[in-house]
């Protein structure tokens, strides 16, 4: 199988393009970088001799302040991007069988009561929240040529390495961590390794199409995210952050995807029969900081 890939050279799509090789299939690197075996000039091309397209790349939007000039790039970036890859699969007289989309939870907008959110759930009013709803509405050319389109809503990945772990991780190691605002958001997460491969169990599953949630079924309030790192850590977990004080370093926008909350289902991966390898937080922890896998029992027949 050749598959073409975007952002593979990131946090989650290096984990995809391991996963992906280790299957033995033909893999194309699509990226910006001088060296990489094709440039976005090449889409058309790639695309028509793919049998499968992952996109995920994209600009960080949790990296700086939400200022008009940050927004309007990471909008190019994923929207610009995905509506160019949609087109390509339009044009294209032999379509790719799958596309698997990024996109994020971020969809749902922050949410106050904790409902559980499926797929199904309506979108919410933020300025995220419309930045996913438009980044997702740039695959409808690729639909409406009938290729099945996967759109990945990932939650918080965790994993080695990068990602927003990384960050919670410094004050922790000074004996200075806690939890973020009022503790009581609720963080949609998902392993590194079960977000890749969630992506490759779409490929696989002719089900399996439009928008499906990739978080681990068990989500975690920050207080209970601070202490089950704290534990995996021992380090003490009980130094809070306020949430003014978040506010004051981040700025608006960029602060309230820290100190608002969703609480995301995977109804779809479930129900198709995908097995988490790591459905508890504290198993994820140990197996990132420490390399312990022994809450995986059990392990995943899922490739």
């Amino acid at each position: 199988m050749r598959v073409v890939v975007t952002g593979g050279t990131g946090f989650v799509g290096r984990a995809l393009v391991a996963r992906l090789r280790a299957r033995g299939y033909e893999i194309v690197l699509i990226s910006r970088a001088a060296r990489a075996p094709a440039s976005w000039n090449d889409v058309e091309r790639e695309v028509s001799c793919a049998d499968a397209v992952i996109h995920l790349a994209g600009e960080p939007i949790a990296e700086r302040r939400w200022t008009s000039e940050h927004l309007a790039h990471v909008r190019e970036s994923r929207v610009e991007t995905t509506h160019r890859i949609a087109r390509a699969i339009e044009r294209s007289r032999r379509k790719p069988s799958i596309w698997v989309s990024a996109s994020a939870v971020g969809i749902y907008g922050m949410q106050s009561d904790g409902q559980a959110l499926t797929e199904d759930a309506s979108p919410g009013s933020d300025a995220l929240a419309q930045l996913c709803v438009d980044w997702e509405s740039a695959t409808l050319p690729a639909r409406s040529a009938g290729v099945r389109v996967v759109v990945a809503r990932l939650g918080i990945v965790l994993g080695a390495g990068g990602g927003a772990l990384q960050k919670m991780l410094t004050p922790f190691k000074f004996y200075a961590g806690g939890p973020i605002g009022d503790g009581r958001q609720v963080m949609s997460w998902i392993h590194l390794q079960d977000a890749a491969r969630a992506m490759v169990f779409a490929i696989d599953r002719n089900e399996l199409s439009g928008p499906v949630n990739l978080v681990a079924p068990e989500p975690a309030t920050m207080n209970d995210f601070a202490r089950t790192l704290g534990r995996v850590l021992g380090r003490p977990s009980f130094l809070r952050m306020p949430g003014s004080l978040v506010r004051l370093a981040l700025g608006p926008g960029r602060a309230d995807m820290i100190l608002g909350g969703q609480r995301v289902a995977p109804d779809k991966l479930l129900d198709a029969g995908f097995s988490f390898d790591f459905p508890q937080l504290g198993l994820a922890l140990a197996e990132i900081l420490h390399g312990r896998q022994d809450a995986a029992t059990s392990p995943s027949t899922n490739s």
